[in-house]
């Protein structure tokens, strides 16, 4: 193994024990760094000795072929990383990578379900078991504002219906508890009173949501129920896991609730990630502004 190789590795375990990144997040650095590694040997240089214009190359490199402002700004993310890491860890007396410009990003804003539709969502005639676990399901996800990750590692020690809470471990492996409405309580009692134990049948599992064969529910999993209920409920948007925790922050805002106690059930580490919900409910209300003010017939500049 090179000596590239032996630092990479241990990188990764870095981000894997300290920082607690996730596998598709260590894979996606592990990606840009041997890009970088490759690039740097073709210059006639490597990591220990390469300088901020060879930095500024390869991201320049990175554009030329086609990669877009999201993937270069998390390039350039992953490069000020190792080199803050190499640099606190002897392998380099400077850090090239301090001057590196991150790309501007225009973000979109989130699609959100409104409550009418939520409304609708949330019902269901039928009653198999089947059907009780995506409602229920449906409702925690909106109730909670989990990540889908979030949702499929829940386990039934970190259900507490009596007080009105999950627990959860979400990124960087940080846990935090997250209230729940009565909705998602009473079809959680109902879940776990009949359909859990049937659909877990003589397995031993602890996972909160099963699939029909007993086992936990996957990402893919939930994502093709979401698409088949919002289907069989009439609905003519596609709906995904993660629309279900727009929903949930925009509807608090909407509802008076404050920004740092959004962040907080959300699980945001800094809180200009949340602050683009407020942008959202922005534009609502500038959007019922022109439609019902009888002098809004010119454009509002935001």
């Amino acid at each position: 193994m090179t000596s590239e190789e032996k630092i990479l590795k241990k990188y990764l375990t870095y981000l894997h024990v300290e920082r607690g990144l996730s596998e598709n997040t260590r894979q996606a650095y592990e990606r840009d760094l041997r890009q970088l590694m490759s690039y740097l040997e073709q210059r006639g240089t490597d990591i220990s000795v390469c300088e901020g214009n060879d930095l500024f190359l390869f991201l320049l490199k990175c554009k030329e072929d086609g990669k877009s402002p999201r993937t270069i700004a998390r390039c350039n993310a992953t490069l000020r990383g190792f080199f803050s890491f190499l640099l606190d860890e002897g392998q380099r007396g400077d850090n090239p990578s301090t001057y590196l410009v991150t790309p501007k990003l225009n973000q979109p804003l989130p699609k959100v379900l409104s409550e009418v539709t939520m409304d609708k969502l949330l019902k269901s005639e039928e009653e198999t078991d089947l059907t009780l676990r995506n409602l229920t399901m449906l409702e925690v996800l909106y109730s909670s504002g989990l990540r889908v990750s979030e949702l499929i590692g829940l386990r039934l020690s970190d259900v507490s219906l009596d007080v009105g809470y999950v627990r959860c471990i979400g990124k960087g492996n940080k846990e935090r508890i997250v209230p729940l409405g009565e909705p998602a309580i009473r079809d959680l009692e109902r879940y776990l009173n009949g359909p859990r134990g049937r659909l877990c049948g003589k397995q031993k599992n602890d996972i909160l949501f099963l699939n029909s064969h007993g086992r936990p529910l996957t990402r893919q999993g939930v994502v093709y129920i979401l698409n088949k209920w919002g289907k069989d409920h009439n609905l003519e948007q596609s709906i995904s896991p993660h629309m279900f925790r727009h929903s949930f922050a925009t509807h608090l805002l909407d509802h008076g609730a404050d920004l740092r106690s959004v962040q907080e059930m959300l699980g945001h580490a800094d809180i200009s990630t949340t602050q683009i919900y407020t942008h959202l409910t922005r534009r609502r209300l500038l959007d019922v502004f022109q439609k019902a003010h009888p002098r809004a017939d010119y454009k509002i500049r935001e």
